[in-house]
């Protein structure tokens, strides 16, 4: 059973942040999790108080979660739900004091985001067979994510309004329900021309750009099975999910001249930081080149 504060909490995010269901989960899983360390680490004791917890006790839950071997960045997420919470309690007077205030990330190796080279990226599209619909709907599908660098996410969250076929740009909802206008290029408006002519609808008012077999909104997790059978049948890495397109997409235009803060845009991120891990990996790459090509590497 949630904690009234954990319920409080939720609602806000729902009622007053706008938060979707995925987000929701995330942060109800966190918070349960916690829960669970506080009855543990109280004896058992049925209704543990997450309010009355102090930073050593936070400290302690950071530890409790390294020992279950749980990986640095899955702890730093649940660190980040708590002082959410916190954050959101100490503004509505429920706790004197944010006890997560000097509450430290454990460290964490740099992960440099997974990229495609760019003769894969096309050659993976344009293995892509159009015989059928549904072979249609996935060229379209994957044109526009590389062509516009989108999260899965956004993708399947197109709707039909959102398309400017002229401008050749879709509009986003992104995280935070920020909006952008993403250009995705001619390849992609002209496959999803192509769709929109195939598409079947379950129902006269469906909204979805992209559609299941059955004429509802595609998923995600479709997406992302999708992409690994499109892999596959290419023999490359399987392990690469459909984020991969909006990686390439980022670096391939960083190692092309384009400026950070334009991609930044286009990415659709709120902070430069959040970008620059891209010039990591152009940086990788032009390494890679000298090593190859020079004679005296």
């Amino acid at each position: 059973m949630r904690h009234p504060a954990v319920a409080a909490f939720l609602e806000h995010l729902k009622r007053e942040r706008g938060a979707s269901e995925h987000t929701l989960r995330g942060y109800q899983g966190d918070l349960s999790v916690f829960l669970e360390f506080l009855r543990e680490s109280s004896g058992g004791k049925p209704d543990p108080d997450p309010m009355a917890v102090d930073p050593k006790r936070l400290r302690a839950f950071s530890v409790w979660l390294a020992g279950r071997g749980y990986a640095s960045g899955t702890i730093s997420r649940r660190l980040a739900s708590l002082r959410s919470f916190f954050k959101y309690h100490r503004r509505q007077g429920s706790v004197p004091v944010d006890p997560t205030t000097g509450l430290r990330n454990p460290k964490q190796p740099r992960r440099l985001p997974r990229a495609l080279r760019v003769e894969d990226v096309i050659t993976l599209l344009d293995s892509i067979p159009a015989g059928s619909p549904l072979e249609i709907r996935d060229r379209a599908m994957f044109e526009t994510l590389y062509g516009g660098g989108l999260r899965v996410a956004e993708l399947v969250g197109l709707d039909l309004d959102d398309l400017d076929a002229e401008r050749g740009a879709v509009r986003v909802r992104g995280k935070g329900r920020r909006e952008r206008l993403a250009p995705i290029g001619p390849e992609a408006v002209g496959w999803l021309a192509r769709w929109l002519g195939a598409r079947r609808p379950a129902r006269a008012d469906e909204p979805a750009i992209f559609l299941n077999r059955y004429g509802r909104r595609l998923s995600t997790r479709s997406v992302d099975r999708l992409f690994r059978i499109r892999l596959l049948a290419m023999g490359l890495d399987p392990r690469a999910s459909p984020h991969a397109l909006r990686h390439s997409f980022a670096t391939h235009l960083l190692d092309r001249g384009a400026d950070l803060r334009s991609v930044q845009e286009l990415l659709g991120h709120r902070r430069l930081t959040t970008t620059q891990v891209y010039t990591h990996v152009s940086r990788e790459r032009l390494i890679e080149a000298y090593r190859r090509s020079h004679p005296r590497a």
